[in-house]
């Protein structure tokens, strides 16, 4: 379900889950990690280039699996996380159709992002019982703006790419994001590579520590709220609507 193939010295990641729009499970999540870091690790890798398969980047987190969640110091999404906020290899994403929760949390943390005009953005964690993670808390203020930000977690409406590109989280609007996305990682490989992980190094230094602190307490109330009876609730009525008749 996880894809990897490499062009030199750019890594594709594609997230292969056509039929569930690419909703991510936690050995999926364990999957993009690991080749965070192997690609980190690499000193011939350029970029990294993270997208979806079947007209969507994806659905966000698999919610079948918040029935059956170990301790959240043990779950797949969150080392993802920190690992995505850590690296210092330009991590590119390339969105189409769909992108829910983690879909769009996770793109706070990239250092581009092209989507086209059939992008949706939604962060629906509060009408599934739930609060913000992928220190969305802190990260998407920072870019969007205080109200704008409140809006897209608070009142959790599906918004569009032109919404995304005026709250920053969006690099460029393109006909294709992932040629935009491997033209961007291209031109990063034409430059000398530990200068440019340096440099972002640089960039994200001043707030990495807070990052990583802001992840582990989202993810402690986030975990804390599956279990309220508010999200319980919340998710039976996701599950019936996803029944046959």
């Amino acid at each position: 379900m996880i894809r990897l193939s490499r062009n030199g010295p750019i890594l594709e990641i594609q997230i292969d889950r056509p039929e569930r729009r690419n909703a991510l499970t936690d050995a999926m999540y364990r999957e993009i990690n690991q080749a965070l870091l192997d690609a980190d690790a690499d000193p011939a890798c350029s970029a990294v280039i993270l997208h979806g398969t079947g007209g969507h980047f994806t659905a966000g987190n698999d919610l079948a699996e918040f029935q059956t969640l170990p301790d959240h110091k043990d779950v797949g999404s969150i080392a993802f996380l920190h690992t995505l906020a850590q690296i210092n290899v330009p991590v590119i994403a390339a969105v189409q159709g769909q992108a829910v929760g983690v879909g769009v949390t996770l793109l706070a943390h990239c250092d581009f992002v092209y989507a086209d005009t059939s992008a949706v953005f939604h962060l629906p964690f509060v009408p599934l019982g739930l609060c913000p993670e992928g220190a969305s808390s802190y990260l998407l203020p920072r870019l969007a703006g205080a109200r704008r930000a409140t809006r897209w977690l608070l009142q959790a409406q599906p918004f569009d790419a032109q919404e995304a590109l005026a709250g920053q989280l969006l690099t460029d609007i393109q006909g294709d994001p992932l040629a935009a996305a491997r033209a961007c990682a291209q031109t990063l490989a034409a430059q000398p590579t530990q200068a440019v992980r340096t440099s972002k190094q640089l960039l994200r230094a001043p707030d990495r520590d807070l990052v990583h602190q802001v992840l582990d307490t989202e993810a402690a109330l986030f975990f804390e709220r599956i279990q309220s009876p508010e999200a319980q609730a919340a998710f039976q009525r996701f599950f019936a609507r996803k029944k046959p008749s």
